[in-house]
């Protein structure tokens, strides 16, 4: 089984696209890791509220469906610069370390245990659903992006995983 993590962030969709693309770098890792995924089957999507529902609909196309991939649209804390949509919060860039630690080592079940009150708190509401991933089993993994463009964590990552 694939599973692929993206960021939950508006700037993926084709309407907020601009002249000069500000997370060109974003986008090029997202196509490709969500082409991988769905490359052989259809890939359900997982994420915290209608945004991530609406950016993983977009993202997979018609290549959404019931099938044994799955795409989590999920983000880190929004708290890592003065002018981070949450304004900065010190704590921010060890909360994500954790977190993109666990990511590189495949380490799924390490999520689980992160501080829900604290992500709140940074502005990261996708750490429930990173958190839900513990039930598989990670094969193999390849981390395509990891920044904090405009103070936000973001991720792309890609697994082989069993379940």
């Amino acid at each position: 089984m694939r599973l692929v993590i993206v960021p939950s962030t508006l700037a993926l969709l084709p309407e907020y696209a601009s002249i000069e693309d500000p997370v060109a770098d974003l986008r090029k890792a997202v196509e490709g890791a969500v082409a991988w995924l769905v490359e052989a089957a259809p890939a359900a999507v997982r994420g915290a509220g209608p945004a991530a529902k609406r950016i993983g609909a977009e993202l997979l196309g018609d290549a959404r469906g019931s099938g044994p991939g799955l795409l989590v649209v999920a983000n880190g804390s929004a708290t890592r610069t003065e002018k981070a949509p949450g304004h900065l919060d010190d704590r921010a860039v060890g909360f994500d370390a954790a977190i993109g630690q666990a990511l590189a080592r495949g380490d799924l079940a390490a999520l689980a245990g992160l501080d829900r009150a604290l992500a709140a708190q940074l502005w990261a509401p996708d750490v429930p659903t990173l958190a839900g991933l513990g039930g598989f089993e990670v094969t193999s993994t390849q981390v395509d992006y990891d920044d904090a463009p405009y103070g936000v964590q973001y991720w792309v990552v890609r697994y082989e995983c069993v379940s």
